[in-house]
């Protein structure tokens, strides 16, 4: 029902950053909250970033204080921008919304 689509992967250097969009369509009911997960072969999921439609978030203990996840409710779309990023936050991002649509995922690699 909700098409899910992820881009901004990408390679960076220790301590830089990355910005991720995440946009949403189909459906007729709102296609709020938006969530952020990370994932790769051999490793648990982990949680990232989450934010409803009135811009309420929460992140994951990893990530807080250095992440930040914004929303445009008229384009149906979430930013995360990743700041500091460190080589252990080297994974396959995915975007989620509405708790049960997925996007395909984006890579993300941190490597001096």
């Amino acid at each position: 029902q909700v098409t899910v689509v992820e881009s901004g992967g990408g390679l960076v250097h220790p301590g830089g950053s990355l910005r991720l969009s995440c946009t949403a369509s189909g459906g007729t009911v709102s296609v709020w909250p938006f969530s952020w997960y990370r994932q790769s072969p051999g490793k648990q999921q982990e949680f990232v970033a989450f934010i409803d439609g009135g811009g309420t978030t929460s992140y994951g203990k990893s990530v807080e204080g250095r992440f930040t996840l914004t929303g445009d409710n008229t384009r149906n779309t979430v930013y995360l921008e990743m700041n500091d990023l460190r080589p252990e936050d080297t994974d396959v991002y995915y975007c989620n919304v509405r708790y049960t649509n997925w996007g395909q995922g984006t890579q993300v690699t941190v490597s001096s």
